[in-house]
């Protein structure tokens, strides 16, 4: 979705105004650039569950309030100090909180928006960190570059160590893959998490029928006890307790 900046129309005193929360244009330009933004918004929102914070992909970024026609739509954008969870659109003066981080799948049909317009509007808004991700390989230098925020622009962030993530950040194929920077743990892609939680049910089956098989086991070995204790006792042995 492109950002809209059009001046304001007037509207009647008593008139409601209306955030709408689509424009009826396709969420991404390709395949790739869709499934590059749907895992990383899965990705990012495993790894800040529990947390107070939100990852939302693709939803109106409105922020002037009374101008429904001032916003834009991130790809993905992280707002950290507000309620987990989705949301239809995002409005700023409600919320209370600038997105933190915000990733643009970038290609060459919106290089000029993603390194200009987009650019100049997050860094008035106050986004700390700005992703630009080309899945296709098509114009940047680099398949992924970062930019934070320094006294009103943006630099590049040269380790692609995102700061406001705690996350280091780099390329595998077509998409972005998260390491934590403090323990060096990979975070796990839809997939891999899919794979990961059948490897958990397989364990806590097995866990579960040796659980079964010690308990029988064991009222095995206190059945043979009884009757041992009983032969003893026809033969007029007393056993020992």
């Amino acid at each position: 979705m492109q950002v809209t900046e059009q001046q304001p129309t007037e509207h009647p005193r008593h008139s409601t105004l209306v955030y709408p929360v689509s424009d009826g244009e396709p969420v991404a330009e390709t395949y790739d650039h869709l499934y590059a933004i749907l895992v990383t918004l899965e990705v990012l929102r495993q790894y800040l569950e529990g947390q107070q914070a939100t990852v939302l992909a693709n939803q109106f970024l409105y922020y002037a309030q009374g101008l429904p026609k001032l916003r834009v739509a991130p790809d993905v954008m992280v707002i950290f100090g507000v309620a987990p969870g989705g949301r239809d659109s995002y409005k700023l003066w409600e919320e209370g909180e600038v997105p933190r981080v915000v990733f643009e799948m970038t290609s060459k049909s919106t290089q000029q928006e993603d390194q200009i317009i987009k650019r100049r509007l997050y860094a008035q808004i106050g986004v700390q960190e700005y992703w630009l991700f080309d899945p296709k390989g098509e114009w940047l230098e680099s398949p992924l570059m970062g930019y934070r925020l320094l006294n009103d622009d943006y630099v590049p962030i040269t380790d692609l160590c995102s700061e406001a993530l705690g996350l280091q950040l780099q390329v595998e194929g077509k998409l972005i893959t998260f390491t934590e920077i403090t323990t060096g743990k990979r975070l796990l892609m839809p997939a891999e998490l899919g794979q990961a939680l059948e490897q958990e049910r397989q364990l806590a089956n097995q866990e579960r029928q040796r659980a079964e098989q010690e308990q029988q086991r064991a009222e095995q070995e206190r059945q043979h006890a009884e009757r041992l204790k009983e032969q003893l006792k026809a033969l007029g042995v007393e056993p020992i307790e």
